[in-house]
């Protein structure tokens, strides 16, 4: 799988698109608390993976927690917790693809599917203002 414009974490596992000239990340191993007050250790059976919003993570969770859930940890912030043996790789594409698109700039949205960038719509190829239409 390949997608345009994603840039590896040089430190760790994860995954992420330039935005405004910082690095926003929409995939990443899991860190799991193992012991309390102690510091998370990577988990490499668990990805977090950025969703476009709370109503998506929300749907994610209540359609199977056998594959998706999540922790306090990620209370309130759009990411769900995949549990990489359960999931598809079908699944997995597409919740990485819809997790790039969301955090991508808005002037570079591109289609992640082909990897190519959207062709200039008709509208915005318009004549300079000013210019007299023709008459119908």
């Amino acid at each position: 799988m390949s997608l345009p414009a994603v840039e590896k974490a040089p430190d760790r596992f994860a995954f992420a698109v330039r935005n405004k000239g910082k690095l926003k990340q929409f995939v990443w191993v899991w860190m799991e608390r193992v012991t309390p007050k102690k510091p998370r250790v990577p988990n490499p059976g668990v990805m977090a993976v950025r969703v476009p919003s709370l109503a998506d993570r929300d749907r994610l969770l209540s359609s199977d927690s056998a594959k998706y859930f999540t922790e306090p940890h990620y209370d309130g912030f759009p990411a769900v917790l995949v549990r990489l043996d359960a999931v598809t790789v079908r699944d997995l594409k597409k919740l990485i693809t819809d997790g790039a698109r969301c955090q991508a700039p808005v002037d570079l949205k591109y289609d992640m599917k082909t990897a190519r960038r959207p062709r200039v719509p008709a509208s915005s190829a318009r004549k300079p203002r000013g210019t007299p239409r023709p008459e119908r």
